[in-house]
């Protein structure tokens, strides 16, 4: 268990900034290295199989090959997304990768609220199939990694190494935020890393495939998403 001085109850604003003035020096294994002496096994990696999370999971290997990682699986997501998480295991086989599910099943969701809850109300869906499910896997944990990088959106903009997060109580730590597009596939080609196939079909971002769509020309890291309906954010990080 971490010091009580790094937990989300007792750390404070001042402690943040101080905090990551340091990390600003150092580079995204050693902003690693930091979290995993920090927080040990008392940190967990919230992973979605896109592309910044191949990188992440191949710069955590390099800290801590059992490191465990939680995947929020909707049900609803794309095939390929299943089968790339097949082949990460066998990559990185002391990896502890654990399916985190909703409550709900997909049947029993359509009972209560409608078929295709997804499309009459997103902002449901995503908090019974994403949030609430984290919500779950986070509790007693002292924090979570995530691979959010500011130059997706305008919303993720200002996101610090290490943030203060109210909804989930806990602290959450992104290595990858001064990394650009450019710089994860630089990185994963230079590695040969195994990717979701979809990126090479037009999915610069993957979630749903309910709700996900390929997209023409160049753009954000996360158009495609939630496309016409306003949405940017499943809620995981809002």
């Amino acid at each position: 268990m971490p010091g009580n001085q790094w937990l989300y109850e007792t750390l404070t604003e001042e402690q943040y900034r101080g905090i990551n003035s340091e990390l600003e020096k150092l580079d995204s294994l050693e902003v690693i290295k930091w979290a995993y002496g920090h927080y040990a096994d008392e940190l967990v990696y919230a992973c979605s199989f896109g592309a910044e999370a191949i990188v992440l999971i191949d710069l955590i290997s390099k800290v801590r090959k059992d490191a465990k990682v939680i995947f929020i699986d909707t049900h609803v997501h794309f095939k390929e997304t299943y089968e790339l998480i097949v082949r990460v295991q066998e990559r990185y086989p002391a990896l502890r990768i654990e399916f985190i599910e909703p409550d709900l099943t997909l049947s029993g969701q359509a009972a209560v609220y409608g078929d295709k809850l997804w499309e009459s109300d997103p902002n449901l869906c995503c908090r019974m199939r994403k949030v609430e499910p984290l919500a779950r896997a986070l509790s007693g944990q002292a924090a979570w990694m995530s691979g959010l990088r500011r130059e997706q959106s305008p919303t993720r903009a200002h996101v610090q190494y290490v943030n203060r997060d109210d909804k989930f109580r806990s602290i959450k730590i992104c290595p990858l935020i001064h990394w650009t597009w450019d710089d994860i596939w630089e990185y994963i080609h230079t590695y040969d890393l195994t990717y979701n196939e979809l990126h090479d079909r037009g999915y610069p971002s993957i979630g749903c495939e309910t709700c996900t769509l390929p997209v023409s020309g160049i753009g954000s890291s996360r158009a495609g998403r939630w496309a016409g309906s306003g949405k940017t954010e499943c809620g995981l990080h809002q």
